[in-house]
């Protein structure tokens, strides 16, 4: 029996009724008509009934009528777990639902990391998904579109790298509309890998079927995982164990990765199910080493993504440093010395500065020298500032012809972590520089190349000296004067008209570079120079003439190319004729390093090549049992400036900085502004100190990592992390209430820090996420009162998602989510809308229906007022009137 009841929606309303009453009574009492009584009476009542109309309106007034209408929303697992099969089988059950929904509703909800967007569930959808399932992409499509297709399709295929089950009951929970009996309907394999399903459909209040689809049924092998030990000593064999699954008998070449190095290669046999192998390796030189276990050749394979996996190993023994030389060759008597002392050294050029924070935790200690920043990336520079700010590393700038300022370090970002500026006062017997800045303003410098070449071009105005003067033209199709020739001091007022410059036009360089040389010509400065940037091809013109004209005019020219459209061939020689230098990026972010050096070096101010004896300035156990008062001759060196809050260990005999360090975040950064080699240290090369000083030094700069008093164990379960630290102090007695900060950076360098919790004695523990593949880096300090007592550096990988690894349906989760949200585990699709006990209370809103009756009543009431109905009946007035 249907069960019907009233409710107002907005009782209070019902307040105004008395005195809305008793006003239309009022009137009614002082009314002047001269209709009869018994018309003003029904008058009356009508305008009351009107008014009681409208307030019960006005109050929501609401039919409540229950109802065994369901609303039923099918959650379609869409994650990349879910094979050919299962979708078969997904297919079949939707299309049963619709046949059996009958007058309930039925509607779709997509769903895997992420929730799509809920649609109706009817036969004309279900025709349209399949269309789009057998869509193919059109042969005759461009290149272009062919792109966009593929860009989409990996944004899709990451959207579907997992299964977030608790979202997409929360989401289908917040989309059920009231006044019907509501249902989810949850189609999965049950395997999430984000989230609690169960606390969600706990919290839901809303019964969840659970269908279980097949697991993957397609032929699949994956690297299950990599166990390697957390820390061995340097030489000391361990084992690499490898776990391979497979649902099926196959066979497949397994190899394992040292880093960049193969180690192992070997044939191995699969049966179905769990196959481990063991691999003993060890580890000579590393600090921190990555195992990379891959399979290839396998007969039958679905995925690719899941096919290898790795671990990380730390290795204690002799500190290591890493020297980066232009010259590799010039420092070998520097690594010699260092190993003399116990120091494991390797030496590189700049194309081998670490390109990873996993190569750069390799080493205590990194030295740049003579390495300009034009040969490094804006990433390699972003690792080693993270390197030394987040996991203690130490750096050391050495000087020379492509260091500090000449280097074009000047307001980079490894400038913001060295203890000097690499801009300085210009001594007044230097020769003044007159300078023409000419950038190319053509359409394709748009965006950030023509924002970088016009920052490039104020920071070489900040580099030059009161004495040298600039100008700045900027050429499209024509020539601009930007800023006229004029002392280089007006730095304001030259960075204000540079910010103009807006890219647009075609390219036309010639016109640019005779007006850049008429331009020095009318200067007085001793040395003149261009720099020509440009990031395409020019209208023709006698280039090398003109630039053989400047040098005739002791000028010269210095030549950028800027990304690989440029005319590499021409701009090199014209710098070749120009006696100048000539840069090619592909990177806009390195031209205003590209323009620091190349205008410190036009300047010849940068260097000092008069002999000195090295000042001490401040004391340090560093120096200890060294006798700098022998110390010979160092034969020139860098100018530079100490910042602030750096200390001064060595100075020039004329006071500008030599040794300086300071503190940078967890790390600690020195700038030696002589060199080590045979260019200006070639005396110290035979001086008996000259090992000991650079020993001490580095171990001065160098991490410092003290593991004797502490364990450190991490564990991984899907994307979350475990970390426990188990902390004693030197005679074994647990270190209680003390700080252990952990931070964590991530494969995209970001960087997070917390304080673990004691959770036993002695013991702290921390959880942290791993959202994304890659390599985590992690620095634990352990501090007691206010001092760093203990230091370590650990690592941890997190290879492919969970959503690829090769499991069962997980029934015995959705017989959980069913069972806590009252719902039922696998029955059939026709089952789904079977009537049951319970019912919901639909609500139907009156105020239609009562708006219209009022608006009845008013016409009526408006005739009772303006009509005497007693001419049309007179005897019933006459009876009244009697």
């Amino acid at each position: 029996m249907d069960y019907l009841s009233f409710e107002l929606t907005r009782p209070w309303v019902l307040l105004f009724l008395v005195p809305l009453a008793l006003v239309i009574t009022a009137c009614f009492v002082r009314s002047l008509s001269d209709f009869p009584r018994s018309q003003r009476i029904v008058s009356l009542v009508m305008r009351i009934g009107m008014l009681l109309l409208l307030v019960l309106s006005l109050a929501g007034l609401t039919l409540l009528h229950d109802t065994e209408e369901q609303f039923v929303i099918v959650l379609q697992d869409q994650s990349l777990s879910i094979d050919d099969d299962a979708n078969v089988a997904t297919d079949e059950f939707l299309r049963n639902a619709v046949d059996a929904r009958g007058d309930h509703k039925l509607a779709l909800l997509p769903f895997a990391t992420t929730v799509g967007t809920v649609q109706d569930l009817t036969p004309e959808t279900l025709t349209e998904a399949a269309d789009r399932k057998v869509d193919q992409p059109d042969e005759s499509e461009s290149s272009a579109t062919t792109k966009q297709a593929e860009d989409d399709s990996e944004t899709a295929r990451k959207q579907k790298d997992g299964t977030n089950l608790a979202a997409a009951i929360e989401a289908a929970a917040g989309y059920m509309p009231p006044g019907f009996v509501p249902q989810i309907v949850l189609l999965t394999d049950g395997n999430e890998t984000v989230g609690d399903a169960v606390a969600a459909a706990a919290q839901s209040n809303i019964p969840i079927t659970t269908i279980a689809l097949p697991a993957m049924s397609e032929p699949e092998v994956q690297v299950a995982e990599v166990k390697v030990p957390a820390e061995v000593r340097e030489g000391e064999p361990f084992f690499v164990d490898v776990e391979i699954q497979s649902n099926h008998d196959d066979e497949g070449l397994i190899e394992v990765f040292r880093g960049d190095h193969k180690v192992v290669s070997e044939k191995k046999t699969l049966t179905t199910g769990t196959n481990r192998f063991r691999f003993q390796q060890s580890i000579e030189r590393d600090r921190m080493a990555a195992f990379n276990v891959r399979i290839s050749g396998l007969k039958q394979d679905t995925l690719l993504d899941n096919n290898s996996d790795a671990g990380l190993v730390f290795a204690a023994g002799k500190p290591r440093v890493l020297i980066v030389e232009s010259d590799p060759n010039l420092i070998r008597e520097l690594a010699y010395a260092l190993e003399d002392e116990g120091i494991q050294v390797d030496v590189r050029p700049p194309q081998g500065m670490p390109e990873t924070l996993a190569d750069l935790q390799n080493y205590e200690c990194l030295l740049l020298s003579n390495v300009p920043a034009t040969a490094l990336t804006q990433q390699q520079m972003q690792i080693a500032r993270t390197w030394v700010q987040e996991l203690g590393g130490g750096l050391i700038m050495l000087g020379g012809e492509q260091s500090f300022g000449l280097g074009g370090y000047y307001k980079s970002t490894l400038e913001d972590v060295l203890p000097v500026r690499s801009d300085f006062e210009k001594e007044k017997e230097k020769p003044s520089l007159g300078m023409v800045l000419v950038i190319d303003k053509s359409g394709s410098m748009s965006g950030d190349p023509i924002e970088m070449a016009k920052s490039a071009a104020r920071s070489a105005v900040e580099l030059l000296g009161r004495r040298d003067q600039v100008a700045v033209l900027a050429f499209d199709g024509d020539t601009y004067v930007i800023s006229e020739m004029q002392p280089a001091s007006n730095g304001v007022r030259i960075s204000d008209e540079i910010a103009r410059i807006d890219a647009g036009g075609g390219t036309n360089m010639y016109p640019a570079m005779e007006m850049s040389f008429e331009m020095l010509m009318t200067t007085s400065a001793k040395l003149k120079h261009v720099i020509l940037l440009t990031d395409g091809v020019s209208t023709a013109g006698d280039f090398e003439g003109m630039a053989q004209q400047m040098v005739s005019a002791k000028m010269t020219v210095s030549t950028v190319a800027a990304g690989s459209g440029a005319d590499q061939t021409l701009l090199e020689q014209i710098a070749r004729v120009g006696k100048g230098r000539y840069y090619y990026t592909d990177d806009p972010a390195q031209v205003p390093q590209i323009f620091a050096k190349e205008t410190v070096t036009a300047s010849k101010s940068a260097i000092d090549e008069q002999p000195f004896i090295p000042q001490v300035i401040r004391a340090t156990h560093t120096l200890a049992d060294i006798d700098m008062e022998s110390a010979p001759f160092l034969l020139g060196y860098v100018m530079t400036r100490p910042k602030p809050t750096s200390e001064v260990i060595l100075a020039t005999e004329k006071g500008d900085p030599l040794l300086v360090w300071w503190r940078y975040g967890l790390g600690m950064t020195a700038a030696f502004t002589s060199d080590a080699k045979s260019r200006w240290a070639a005396e110290w090369m035979t001086w008996p100190g000259y090992g000991k000083f650079w020993t001490q030094v580095i171990r001065q700069v160098m991490r410092k990592s003290d593991t004797r008093g502490i364990q450190v164990r991490t564990q991984r379960t899907g994307d979350l992390a475990s970390v426990a630290v188990d902390a004693v102090n030197e005679v074994g007695q647990f270190l209680n209430r003390v700080d252990v900060e952990l931070t964590v950076i991530s494969p995209q360098l970001q960087r997070t820090s917390t304080v673990m919790s004691q959770s036993a004695p002695g013991r702290y523990t921390t959880d942290f996420p791993l959202p994304q593949a890659g390599s985590y880096h992690m620095e634990i300090a352990v501090r007691q009162n206010d001092q760093v007592v203990y230091r370590q550096s650990r690592g941890l990988m997190r290879g492919y998602s969970d959503e690829l690894r090769i499991r069962p349906a997980n029934e015995s989760l959705l017989q959980e989510v069913a069972t806590a949200s009252g719902g039922r585990f696998n029955p059939k699709a026709a089952e789904l809308f079977e009537s049951s006990d319970v019912r919901a209370m639909r609500p139907t809103p009156l105020w239609p229906w009562l708006l219209t009756l009022a608006t009845v009543i008013l016409i009526l009431d408006v005739a009772l007022r303006r009509i005497d109905f007693t001419v049309y009946f007179p005897s019933a007035h006459s009876k009244n009137a009697v």
